[in-house]
């Protein structure tokens, strides 16, 4: 973007008034293209689907933070206005990128609003609005901290309901009577990340509960093989085992042996010769015939895109990576005895030096980093966000700026957009980060340059933003693919 400003209002609190109005108006809009064409609407990578109007106000602040740019209400109104009008297949729309498009080049050429957004999307007009096949049928194999998040993510998505849907979810038995209204109770509500955005209801007879209109079978066994899927109607199903017991394809592929399951996810680094797959690094190593494959770690995921993108701008010789790490349920709550070295120590009460397998593991996912780094880690008395500490050896020089405007670059026009964002505020701490999509979250202001050595921080939601990356596993092992716009 080159700068572009507006002129400072005379009156801020009428011009936010009329802000206001404008996207309250585009929520309907915007419902209108997700559930009649399958349309998902963005403004510079942030979702607009099911905002509220302090959301979608926020949404466009949030550009003028990253771009140094203001991208106002009043630009990107009609720009969903003539959306709508239009009969798009399915797809993924920035409205905010071709909103400043048109403010640049279709402005000057003399085009209005709707003859731009028509050139933008033509391809698109008249397409097909759900993929030309059936639902995914998605098995949830544990129903922890990731299993549940990942429950959001696929009912959050169901949008028309033609790509993935959540049948079942499987638990151990033996739990209580009312286990049913507690696993629904803690679905709904969340110390962390927040009530679920939707409504849940709990159908006893059918041994299910109902999110926003998406019925899912809650099925109790102690081990994969005494599951058979297809007596729930299930087929050809994914099924993401969040459970971490099976760690190998040898035990992973007891899941596979199941009637109804196709394909399994790990959410866990994977051993052996398993596929470790980040979304946005080596992605295209999935293939058709792929029937187990693992996201990696959260820890992974934060770190593979950052070293990815600064090996082939300046490349790492060589670095440590330290990564500062929200407790998480293998800890205890008090002193008890633990298998592992410290972790028996209380979560709440220390920190505590660790053990982390991400920069070994980062290897799996970037060959070219095998053997080039060294990592810990810290468990520390946070319940989530965790910070990558990246201290690397570069071969060729550089500065604080020229790095940190490289990164903005990558966060916001890059193919691993929705893989790292960017941070310039110097006040932000790890609290602000709980929700982030991103696998990680680059903080400008944290950056620190000595020639060919270099200090940056990545903030990582390890819990939200990690699922975010399994579900995008998730949707290219099912084969949903999504046209995005603009084109890069």
């Amino acid at each position: 973007m080159t700068e572009r400003k507006r002129e400072r209002p005379s009156d801020y609190f009428a011009d936010w008034k009329e802000r206001e109005a404008l996207a309250e108006g585009m929520i309907p809009l915007i419902g209108k293209l997700y559930r009649a064409n399958n349309v998902k609407t963005y403004i510079y990578g942030k979702n607009l689907v099911n905002l509220s109007v302090l959301d979608i106000m926020q949404a466009h602040r949030f550009v003028r933070q990253v771009e140094k740019n203001e991208l106002s209400e009043f630009e990107t109104f009609p720009v969903i206005q003539a959306l709508a009008e239009l009969d798009l297949g399915t797809a993924h729309i920035d409205a905010g990128r071709i909103a400043v498009a048109y403010e640049h080049e279709g402005r000057a050429a003399g085009k209005s609003v709707s003859e731009f957004v028509k050139e933008q999307v033509a391809d698109l007009v008249g397409g097909t609005k759900e993929p030309a096949r059936p639902p995914r049928d998605v098995v949830l194999y544990g129903f922890g901290r990731i299993g549940r998040l990942m429950a959001r993510l696929l009912v959050e998505k169901a949008g028309g309901g033609g790509n993935l849907r959540l049948r079942a979810v499987v638990v151990r038995q033996g739990g209580a009577e009312n286990d049913l209204v507690k696993r629904a109770s803690l679905l709904r509500r969340d110390s962390v990340h927040g009530p679920f955005n939707g409504t849940i209801r709990v159908d006893e007879e059918r041994q299910s509960f109902v999110a926003n209109g998406v019925e899912v079978k809650v099925i109790y066994a102690n081990s994969p093989e005494e599951v058979d899927y297809t007596a729930y109607g299930i087929n050809d199903a994914i099924l993401v085992d969040n459970t971490g017991k099976w760690r190998d394809s040898e035990g992973l592929s007891v899941h596979l042996s199941r009637p109804g399951i196709s394909k399994v996810i790990l959410t866990a680094p994977g051993k052996g010769d398993m596929k470790n797959i980040v979304h946005g690094v080596n992605n295209n190593e999935i293939l058709d015939s792929d029937t187990i494959i693992s996201a990696a770690s959260c820890t992974t995921n934060a770190i593979a895109p950052p070293l990815k993108v600064l090996d082939e701008k300046f490349g790492v010789e060589s670095g440590h990576i330290e990564t500062v790490h929200s407790y998480t349920n293998d800890q205890n709550l008090i002193d008890n005895y633990h298998k592992g070295d410290r972790r028996g120590r209380s979560a709440p009460l220390n920190m505590v030096i660790s053990e982390t397998g991400a920069a070994k593991a980062v290897g799996k996912v970037l060959p070219q980093m095998l053997g080039k780094l060294t990592g810990n880690a810290i468990r520390v008395p946070t319940p989530n966000v965790s910070l990558a500490i990246l201290k690397l050896n570069l071969k060729t020089e550089t500065t604080v700026e020229e790095l940190n405007e490289y990164m903005r670059g990558v966060a916001l026009h890059s193919p691993l957009r929705k893989q790292i964002d960017y941070s310039n505020s110097p006040e932000v701490v790890s609290s602000d980060f709980v929700g982030s999509r991103h696998a990680c979250v680059f903080d400008s202001e944290a950056t620190i340059v000595n020639g060919k050595t270099c200090i940056l921080y990545c903030w990582y939601d390890n819990e939200f933003g990690y699922s975010c990356q399994v579900h995008r596993v998730l949707e290219q092992m099912a084969g949903v693919k999504y046209a995005v716009y603009p084109r890069d």
